[in-house]
């Protein structure tokens, strides 16, 4: 059974998406061990506590350094000891030494199709608004491997969705989740937790069932 750590920051839909994709047998052979927020308002922590699930929050404002934070964050991932971590909106860059301590086991979710709209600034509602101001026709999202720099790890899964001429960032980013990235999630840690997911360099393999 995979053990999985959810990190988030907000409203939680990606983390209810995993939730829910559990209990209906679509991930199979993984569990949701632990939830971890940043922000004690988020209400992602209700969606944890309604569905029975460990969670805590980790606020960089209760620690004196952002060193310490980062200490801190590491300690309480490591007492859930998880096989994968996964991000669903976690609007904290992920620290050096969570990078280091599970290398390889953890995936972010990014709403627009990495190469475009990523790295620094590229994050929630900018990057859909990015996305209308340059006049792309295609967006979407993708599911990668998390690294020490921005959204460059492996890529594990993409899905388009469209841009309709009348589209706000606000209705955009709401189509990019229904469409991508509460399809492309679930799907991602269920590959990963039927080992099916191989890194090779600086991208992954998706292995057939019976490889």
């Amino acid at each position: 059974m995979l053990r999985v750590t959810v990190c988030v920051s907000g409203g939680g839909t990606n983390l209810q998406a995993i939730i829910d994709r559990i209990a209906d047998g679509t991930i199979r052979n993984a569990q949701i061990v632990q939830v971890v927020c940043n922000n004690p308002g988020a209400f992602a922590l209700e969606r944890a506590a309604k569905a029975g699930i460990p969670a805590c929050c980790v606020s960089p404002k209760d620690y004196p350094d952002r060193e310490a934070f980062h200490e801190a964050l590491l300690a309480k991932i490591n007492e859930a000891a998880p096989d994968l971590i996964v991000l669903a909106g976690f609007m904290v860059a992920v620290p050096h030494q969570v990078c280091a301590a599970y290398a390889g086991r953890i995936i972010n979710i990014h709403p627009a199709l990495i190469p475009s709209f990523c790295g620094k600034g590229h994050y929630g509602l900018h990057v859909h608004e990015k996305a209308l101001e340059r006049g792309v026709k295609v967006t979407g999202a993708t599911v990668h491997f998390v690294d020490e720099d921005l959204d460059t790890g492996p890529i594990i899964l993409q899905k388009a969705v469209d841009i309709q001429e009348d589209d706000t960032p606000q209705t955009l980013q709401r189509r990019v989740m229904e469409q991508a990235e509460w399809i492309i999630l679930p799907r991602a840690i269920d590959l990963i937790a039927q080992g099916r997911v191989r890194i090779e360099g600086r991208r992954t393999r998706i292995l057939d069932a019976a490889d």
